[in-house]
């Protein structure tokens, strides 16, 4: 006899992995000087500051997304996707923690407080394709452990000590 299970859509394993990257980012960052969060080793690759910036940007427009009518402070260096740019100076790493840390209470209570019907419904997100919430959450959830992981991967370049769990 075979035994199907219906999927139930659920934020709580969002909230968790939300909840994780939420102390690793001060994690990852910490102790990366100014000089060093603006290097790219002579590559092209996006260096640690807008990493960092990016990943703020990205909480502040989910939580935007969802009513919270919030601004980062350093909204013009990514808004509408912006990539890195050449011969720019990004702010320092703990000017874009101020903003982290102002963002992620709202944002996690306007995730708990979603229902179903918005979790189904379709999201705002410039993704290239429509997308529900549910879709769109799951992405952006996902990119931030892979900026987290790339910030990692960059303290070991620059000489910097693995980041502490």
């Amino acid at each position: 006899m075979e035994t199907k299970t219906t999927p139930i859509k659920s934020i709580v394993p969002f909230i968790d992995l939300y909840d994780l990257h939420t102390k690793l980012f001060p994690n990852v960052i910490e102790g990366i000087s100014e000089k060093d969060a603006n290097n790219r080793l002579n590559t092209r690759a996006n260096h640690p500051a807008w990493l960092t910036g990016s990943l703020v940007q990205q909480r502040y427009e989910l939580a935007n997304a969802l009513d919270a009518g919030m601004q980062p402070t350093f909204h013009e260096l990514f808004k509408d996707h912006k990539g890195i740019q050449d011969n720019t100076t990004y702010p320092p790493l703990h000017a874009f923690k101020k903003d982290w840390e102002e963002v992620t209470p709202v944002l996690r209570e306007a995730l708990l407080n979603m229902n179903d019907d918005q979790l189904d419904s379709v999201a705002p997100f410039d993704m290239g394709e429509e997308v529900t919430y549910y879709q769109g959450i799951s992405f952006l959830i996902d990119r931030e452990s892979y900026c987290i992981g790339q910030i990692g991967l960059w303290r070991r370049l620059l000489g910097y000590e693995a980041m502490k769990y």
